[in-house]
C-alpha cells in the first residue's frame, strides 16, 4: 500500500462521510440566494466530489505509472 493509494482512498472517502454526516448540514440556515443551507450545502459538494474523484485518480495514475516503471527496471536488469 502506497501513500498515493492511502491519499486516494482518503480523497474517495472525503465526499462520502461529508454527506453521510447528516447533522453537519441538517438545517434551514444560512441561506444563499434565498435557498437554504440544506439544499445549497448538498448542490456544493456535487463539484467538490468531482475534484476530489479526479484528485484520486491522478494519484492512482501516477502509483501505476511509477508501478509499471519499476518493473521495467527489474525486467531490464535479470539477465
Amino acid at each position: 500500500m502506497t501513500p498515493e493509494r492511502v491519499l486516494a482512498a482518503l480523497a474517495l472517502l472525503v465526499p462520502i462521510v461529508a454527506m453521510l454526516w447528516v447533522g453537519s448540514y441538517d438545517k434551514l440556515g444560512p441561506e444563499a440566494g434565498g435557498v437554504p443551507f440544506f439544499y445549497w450545502y448538498q448542490l456544493l459538494w456535487v463539484p467538490a466530489s468531482a475534484v476530489f474523484t479526479v484528485a484520486a485518480y491522478l494519484l492512482i495514475s501516477r502509483d501505476e505509472k511509477a508501478r509499471r516503471a519499476a518493473r521495467a527496471g527489474e525486467a531490464g536488469d535479470v539477465r
